[in-house]
């Protein structure tokens, strides 16, 4: 087994263990710099030799038994954003760190910025380039770790961007949050597959992203007829319902997006844990938080739908006067408008709007569907579902 010491020292006879994994084992024989030794101490590469074979995996670190590294999903950090872009709480970053490898990180909360000048600590929703602020966030996977100021080595992290690598911020661990060791994954009896089986079908979610304007939740309504009218159990999420509810206490800033999305991919997971067909109908602009959804429900379960319309077709419709709010200013952050959408770039189906009709759309998705396995091809279509 090959690393780094990163503290302490450890010696031949110790008893050790892996975490997160927990495997034990006894350490046999350890060389360092091409010697076999008694010893390595910290900063040392090392080669050990376990007494049981023991396989690490990746993310484990090796901490003696009786002074074992804590191990946790959820933080609070001290993070110094470098990006261009906005830290936001929501948008999904990857933590890479030297000792326990990299995880898909959240930030769940700013709890403030600090403005270096004065000393102070300031309300802040979002972290600009060269700002510093202390957040909670939550990775995708227990960590073990050390707080920053007992161990560099341990404490330390880099934030980069998921489709780039590129360095957007570098950040050092306090502590861990208390729900983070209060909060266990509850085993259920009922799964999955079987609340699937007893429906008979195969839950996927169907995620309508486009323009507003350019058809989706007309398509979606349609799409979910047919599917009703065929015998299969479904939910339609649309952007505007739920934000009369669930999101009702969310705006249109860059921040409140992230997380409208967030909550809704969530949600869409959740009901295809239950079994249904689940069809999503949100503009979601930003392909970060449309990837975060996918990883969320599973690559084989979701199906993205690109209702791709130009923007002066979206506009010339604008059926619920939107556009010309955003036109004549008093509608700020609307997207195409003032605030950019992000096209999918291998989205599973693109309809294109401005070529066909909502009908025509809905069998391009249906198609697809059945194309897949998601639904059965049935032996006749009834005339009043579609």
């Amino acid at each position: 087994m090959f690393g780094v010491v990163t503290s302490g020292a450890v010696h031949v006879g110790d008893a050790v263990r892996l975490q997160p994994s927990g495997r034990a084992s006894v350490v046999a024989a350890i060389e360092s710099d091409g010697h076999t030794s008694g010893v390595a101490r910290g900063g040392s590469p090392v080669a050990l030799t376990l007494a049981d074979p023991v396989q690490a995996l990746v993310g484990d670190v090796l901490s003696k038994a009786d002074d074992l590294a804590e191990v946790a999903d959820q933080f609070e950090a001290t993070i110094a954003w470098i990006g261009n872009e906005h830290l936001l709480p929501g948008r999904p970053y990857v933590l890479r760190t030297l000792a326990a490898g990299s995880a898909l990180v959240t930030i769940t909360e700013i709890k403030y910025r600090v403005d270096l000048d004065r000393g102070q600590r300031l309300a802040a929703n979002q972290l600009a380039a060269d700002e510093i602020g202390a957040c909670n966030i939550a990775l995708n996977r227990a960590m073990p770790f050390d707080p920053y100021l007992s161990n560099r080595e341990t404490g330390s992290f880099v934030l980069a961007d998921r489709e780039t690598g590129r360095t957007l911020g570098v950040g050092m661990l306090k502590f861990a949050l208390r729900r983070a060791h209060n909060i266990q994954v509850q085993h259920v009896t009922v799964d999955r597959a079987s609340r699937a089986s007893l429906m008979r079908q195969r839950p996927t979610v169907i995620w309508f992203t486009g323009l507003s304007g350019s058809g989706k939740s007309t398509i979606a309504n349609l799409l979910e007829t047919r599917l009703y009218a065929l015998g299969y159990f479904t939910y339609l999420l649309d952007g505007d319902n739920v934000r009369h509810g669930l999101n009702k206490d969310l705006g249109f800033t860059e921040v409140d997006r992230v997380e409208n999305i967030r909550r809704v991919a969530e949600v869409s997971k959740l009901m295809s844990e239950a079994g249904l067909l689940v069809l999503v109908s949100f503009i979601s602009p930003f392909r970060s938080e449309r990837q975060l959804a996918r990883e969320l429900v599973g690559s084989d379960e979701f199906i993205e739908v690109y209702v791709d319309a130009p923007l002066a077709v979206a506009e010339a419709r604008d059926p619920k006067g939107l556009y010309k709010k955003a036109r004549r200013g008093e509608l700020a952050n609307f997207t195409g408008i003032d605030s950019p959408y992000e096209a999918p770039e291998s989205p599973e189906l693109r309809v294109d709007t401005a070529a066909c009709s909502a009908r025509e759309a809905c069998d391009l998705v249906l198609g697809e569907l059945l194309r897949r396995g998601v639904v059965v091809e049935p032996r006749a279509m009834p005339e009043s579902s579609a």
